[in-house]
């Protein structure tokens, strides 16, 4: 049995710390709220795009390869319940502060594409339905991660509150489409023979990078378990709950996934997905039960709000982590006394996401949340390896060793060039790799000049 982690006052030192307010029932929801929302939402069509009728086969890949990696992040939390994750985990086992600050970069700037991926979701198609385009896509963006910043700022209480109320209105969604998959099955509708379709693929070598790349684009559905780790801090006895909740949440997830995509491919052709923005509100009109497509389209605008909101959050507590590790300036670890959010890494992640959601369109953006999450993760499989060395005073979960080792291996191969991918995900994970290492300069001064290198 797993020891108890010890409950954090609520302040230590000078500053106050993070309040633990999430439970175990609260921690699956989480897991769950974390991985649903945008990617299945709104990238099913451009991986049916990359593959064919087969679309299932994509999210099933990816359920397997986020399994593999979520057993290392399980026993990287349980004997270090911090709030930095994949930064925390990189330093100890490597103690190269340079790599730990790159891994913590591409984490932090994976959750805001992804939030940037789900504020250009919302402004898509699913809001057509109401505003026929009547307002510019991009203010529309912005005003949404404006609001979700504001929600962060009033406590992870009420973020995470907000995150269940939205987390059972996007499953209520993704119930509705397999709801229609049942009747279609039922009544005899919908075209079989597309499932096993990979005719957009290719033949020979392309086939295989085109079901990798439709794999690799996919796997942005699956991203967000990692993120759970950063709320170590903010958990009630975070070495015993932790386990439950992630594999909870990748298996429901990965279930659902499965199942839609079979469904979606059932009713509807691979090309019109690919040219819609709102895939399974295609799927509704399809289907033969009478739902309306604007109450759909409601539901998918939760479920892309959902989605960006626990990036933010996520992002946001990784820079307080990253602070308290003095990876980045203590600044960054400041929290409001009353509320005890931090306000400093709210602040900076907000503007970091605006900036993003100017720079590209949901495909874009989820495929380089995808990749620099893939680079990581492969990062992570090893490390937990590594740190089979170190021993904690406490009993936590320990994964079968062949599972990071294939973690680390099937992660690497989605993030090579094998994984047909479009050259500005490229371009634009080279640029934030640039802009993070401006900014290791930038601290590293810093600290010299206060004689704390």
């Amino acid at each position: 049995m797993a020891t108890h982690a010890p409950e954090q006052g609520p302040e230590t030192g000078d500053e106050p710390t993070l309040k633990r307010a999430i439970g175990p029932k609260l921690l699956i929801l989480f897991v769950i709220g974390d991985i649903l929302g945008t990617g299945i939402y709104a990238t099913t069509g451009k991986v049916a795009g990359k593959i064919g009728g087969a679309l299932w086969l994509p999210f099933l890949i990816g359920f397997v390869v986020a399994l593999l990696t979520a057993a290392s992040y399980v026993e990287l939390v349980g004997k270090y319940p911090k709030a930095a994750g994949a930064a925390l985990y990189t330093q100890k086992a490597f103690k190269v502060p340079f790599l730990t600050f790159i891994v913590a970069f591409m984490v932090m700037c994976s959750g805001l594409s992804s939030a940037s991926a789900a504020a250009r979701a919302f402004s898509g198609d699913y809001l057509a339905e109401f505003t026929e385009g009547a307002i510019p896509p991009t203010l529309i963006a912005i005003l949404f991660i404006l609001a979700l910043a504001a929600l962060n700022l009033r406590g992870v209480s009420e973020s995470v509150k907000t995150n269940v109320v939205l987390t059972v209105v996007e499953l209520t969604g993704l119930l509705v489409i397999l709801t229609i998959g049942a009747w279609a099955v039922l009544t005899g509708e919908g075209e079989p023979s597309r499932l096993g379709d990979l005719t957009a693929t290719g033949t020979g070598y392309a086939l295989l990078t085109g079901v990798l790349g439709a794999t690799a684009l996919g796997f942005f559905a699956f991203v967000g378990f990692e993120d759970s780790v950063n709320m170590a801090e903010e958990t009630r006895d975070p070495v015993r709950t932790f386990p439950r909740a992630i594999f909870t949440g990748v298996a429901v997830t990965g279930t659902i996934y499965v199942l839609v995509a079979l469904v979606s491919s059932l009713l509807v052709d691979h090309r019109t997905l690919e040219k819609s923005s709102g895939p399974l509100l295609e799927v509704v009109k399809a289907g033969g039960l009478d739902f309306p497509p604007k109450a759909f389209a409601l539901i998918a605008l939760f479920a892309v709000t959902n989605s960006a909101l626990i990036n933010i959050m996520m992002a946001s507590r990784l820079c307080y982590g990253m602070a308290n590790e003095r990876i980045l300036p203590r600044a960054m670890g400041r929290v409001i006394a009353g509320r005890r959010t931090p306000v400093v890494g709210i602040v900076f992640v907000a503007l970091l996401a605006i900036g993003l959601v100017s720079t590209g369109e949901i495909e874009g953006l989820g495929d380089t949340t995808a990749f620099l999450l893939l680079c990581v993760f492969a990062v992570v499989n090893i490390a937990v390896l590594v740190l089979r060395r170190d021993r904690v005073g406490h009993a936590h979960f320990r994964t079968p060793t062949a599972l990071p080792v294939l973690g680390a291996v099937t992660s690497l191969i989605l993030a090579s060039p094998l994984a047909d991918r479009d050259a500005d995900v490229y371009i634009r994970a080279g640029v934030l790799l640039a802009i993070g290492i401006g900014l290791w300069a930038v601290n590293k001064v810093v600290m010299r000049a206060r004689g704390e290198a």
